[in-house]
């Protein structure tokens, strides 16, 4: 076996070997014998069912929190590298051009003072709305290049978090508790309804995507080499940024804001495997899934309080961003 299918099986594996390991690690013991009972009990009903506790910390509180961490993985890694495609920007991710936050307000003013809208709709409409300006801001002098679409994308960022800022000020106390929480980023209300919710939301944004990953590799090449091609750049591009921006705003509407992991995975996997998009996809997003699952793991465990896991994300990732700036210098500023 060479070693290019060794790391590919690797990194595909990874999500189901950390997610199997996660299933017996917590506050509550349980082997992984049990955990084997537990599920095929939970698969053929004929088979005798151990312990009500065991089974229900395993089926109804671990389970659906490991397989909603590794959807919002899915997403937010999935959505990281095909921006980092589109605009050819090794520095941007949904978290920093103003998707996230954009998201973030949606979902705040629902929760807030529209109960009756669908949140994940409203995370969806402010989301586009966040990468449209940021887009448009940073093309106002032509060809959008990167440090103005970071730039632009930092902005919108703050004026996004900026209004949430506003929503908590104006919101009920007792609704203010839940937004400043959820904003956190946390997996610690997971249940099979926001599974099913997450699962549905994401493949619908990311199926897309997927299927046109080989033309990422003709984006990125630039918009006059995509176009002598005979690639419609514009159609491709507000497919694969709707895509994104529908996977990432049902990540926010579950789990809330977490940040970074769109920006560290892809480069990682890239790093490892190379950057060709047909690979590089499905990859990031097995890649994405993992580390999301393993920092949750991270968060319910390292204290007797169940950290948000995106504090945990964001001491990870801002290192990771200061070694890329440092690591790309020249190359990464467009000077």
């Amino acid at each position: 076996m060479s070693k290019k299918a060794l790391k590919t099986i690797t990194i595909m594996a990874s999500p189901f070997l950390i997610g199997w390991v996660a299933l017996f690690i917590g506050a509550y013991n349980v082997s992984p014998l049990m955990v084997l009972k537990v599920i095929g009990s939970g698969i053929w009903p004929f088979l005798k069912s151990p312990d009500i506790e065991e089974t229900a910390i395993i089926l109804d509180i671990r389970l659906p929190r490991i397989i909603l961490a590794g959807l919002v993985g899915i997403a937010l890694s999935g959505s990281g590298v095909t921006l980092q495609g589109i605009f050819r920007n090794p520095l941007v991710d949904p978290f920093i051009l103003g998707i996230s936050a954009g998201a973030a307000l949606g979902c705040a003013l629902s929760v807030g003072f529209f109960p009756h809208l669908p949140i994940q709709m409203m995370a969806f409409l402010f989301a586009i709305t966040a990468v449209i300006l940021a887009y448009s801001i940073a093309k106002t002098q032509g060809e959008v290049s990167r440090l103005p679409l970071v730039l632009s994308g930092v902005i919108i960022s703050a004026f996004f978090t900026a209004m949430v800022s506003i929503v908590k000020f104006l919101v009920d106390p007792h609704k203010l508790q839940n937004i400043v929480y959820w904003l956190m980023g946390s997996f610690s209300l997971s249940d099979w309804r926001l599974v099913k919710i997450a699962g549905i939301g994401i493949i619908t944004g990311l199926l897309p995507v997927f299927l046109m990953r080989w033309r990422l590799n003709v984006l990125s090449m630039g918009e006059d080499e995509a176009s002598a091609l005979g690639v419609n750049t514009k159609r491709d591009r507000i497919i694969f940024i709707a895509g994104s921006s529908l996977a990432v705003s049902i990540a926010v509407s579950v789990s809330g804001i977490i940040g970074w992991v769109g920006l560290m995975v892809p480069h990682l996997v890239r790093m490892i495997t190379g950057p060709d998009h047909k690979s590089l996809i499905p990859l990031s997003m097995a890649g994405g899934a993992a580390f999301m699952i393993f920092a949750d793991t991270v968060a319910r465990n390292l204290t007797d309080l169940d950290i948000p896991v995106g504090i945990i994300t964001a001491i990870t990732g801002a290192p990771f961003f200061i070694y890329l700036m440092k690591k790309g210098g020249k190359e990464s500023w467009g000077r």
